[in-house]
């Protein structure tokens, strides 16, 4: 029986996010973590220790959720 590979999610630090992508800038992501709990960030994050990691996949889907909900 042969398993399908899964496809793993790149964890990367609150510090190097903006290694990777140009928005949020580190405050806006140090932001929506410190209010995890009341705005669902909470499913983005992985934390190890201190250490604050950001679920890059689960990122731009909560985006693309939070997206939803706006009005217009």
């Amino acid at each position: 029986m042969s398993e399908t590979p899964q496809k793993k999610s790149r964890l990367i630090p609150v510090t190097r996010w903006n290694d990777h992508h140009q928005w949020p800038p580190i405050g806006g992501l140090r932001h929506l973590i410190f209010y995890e709990q009341t705005n669902g960030f909470s499913e983005c994050i992985v934390r190890v220790g201190r250490r604050v990691l950001i679920d890059e996949d689960k990122f731009f889907r909560w985006v693309e959720k939070r997206n939803g909900m706006q009005t217009h």
